[in-house]
């Protein structure tokens, strides 16, 4: 009874640990990432019900970091094995890039509480599950993996196309509407007898079966709260309204002095619709009341002019930028970017 009372005791303590390492982050950005600058007051055009925060331009990039972590995932698994990620890096990239962040906000207005505690929470997660799955991945996982040999097993090549096909999916779509349980039933049904094909049937398969729980909790509060608006209008000019009407995606609200008032698609839609937009000669007044935007850049450089950060992508041979600027110069900038090895990823609103 007293080792079984040290061990729990010893268990209890461990939890506490990892419960504070998990917040320290947040302490961190808390403290020594405060917002630096002060916000230009602006006259926006739209009406405040098509308002949203301008700092979330910026704050918006912490949930995508993990959608490219995931990507990253992908990406390197493809060919080789988990433990091969560097779980770490990637929770560093989040914290960091969020500290780069939350100091550039200060140019752009108060961070919200409900954003604020949106990133932290998303935060937390992220960096509890990475870390739980580093500490099996490489351990336990590259055990298997060596016990394998040098030829992927069925389940190996199954799980990347898996991990692929969820990282596209999180371009456009909450994960947690992610079909975990099917990937679960594809393990266990799939053909592979080998031991590795048996430790990722069932490593895998509990941690899909895990995640999916989860994810009915957060569907769940979600069908609670609300969803998000998945629409947003922006002022444009450089083409005819009855041109931007035929571009799918496109509802175009009415004329203004200032130019054309247009609705469209959030997320990543926006990104493809506003590349095709500024590629057909429009210029951009201003977009959901504010006159500041957000996007990543990709190239073979590891730095960029004026980027608030750069980060290296795991499984790529480049690294992503963060680039903000005027709204007024977007259509401009993308369009320099034709020719140039930089290219666009992802165009962050609010």
């Amino acid at each position: 009874m007293k080792t079984l009372a040290r061990w729990v005791k010893r268990a209890v303590l461990g939890l506490l640990v990892l419960c504070l390492a998990l917040f320290v982050p947040i302490a961190y950005t808390e403290t020594a990432c405060r917002p630096a600058g002060s916000p230009v007051s602006l006259q926006p055009i739209l009406p405040p019900a098509h308002h949203r925060p301008e700092s979330r331009t910026l704050l918006t990039y912490p949930e995508w970091h993990i959608v490219h972590a995931y990507e990253d995932y992908a990406r390197v698994i493809e060919t080789g094995d988990p433990h091969e990620y560097g779980f770490i890096n990637g929770i560093a990239g989040f914290w960091g890039s969020l500290c780069a962040l939350s100091r550039s906000a200060g140019q752009l207005g108060p961070v919200d509480l409900e954003t604020k505690q949106m990133v932290y929470v998303i935060g937390v997660s992220f960096t509890a599950e990475l870390l739980l799955k580093a500490a099996y991945e490489e351990t336990i996982g590259r055990a298997f993996a060596v016990l394998r040999g040098p030829a992927r097993a069925p389940l190996d090549d199954l799980s990347a196309a898996q991990a692929k096909a969820y990282a596209a999916f999180l371009q456009q779509i909450p994960w947690y509407k992610w079909d975990f349980r099917r990937d679960a039933t594809a393990l266990a049904d799939a053909e592979g007898m080998g031991v590795r094909d048996t430790e990722r049937r069932v490593a895998l398969g509990l941690e899909y079966r895990a995640k999916a729980a989860y994810a009915d909790v957060i569907a769940a509060a979600v069908a609670q709260t609300g969803n998000d608006a998945l629409t947003l209008r922006m002022i444009v000019t450089g083409m005819e309204a009855q041109t931007l009407s035929a571009i799918d995606g496109v509802t175009v609200i009415g004329a203004r002095p200032e130019g054309i008032e247009i609705e469209t698609p959030r997320y990543r839609a926006l990104t493809l619709l506003i590349e095709k937009l500024a590629a057909g000669g429009v210029e951009f007044v201003e977009i959901a009341g504010n006159d500041d935007i957000m996007f990543t850049i990709l190239s073979p450089d590891p730095v960029y002019p004026g980027a608030i950060d750069s980060l290296n992508r795991q499984g790529f041979e480049d690294y992503r930028h963060l680039v903000m600027i005027r709204i007024a110069d977007l259509g401009e900038s993308l369009r320099g970017l034709k020719g140039s090895a930089a290219r666009l990823e992802h165009i962050h609103d609010y």
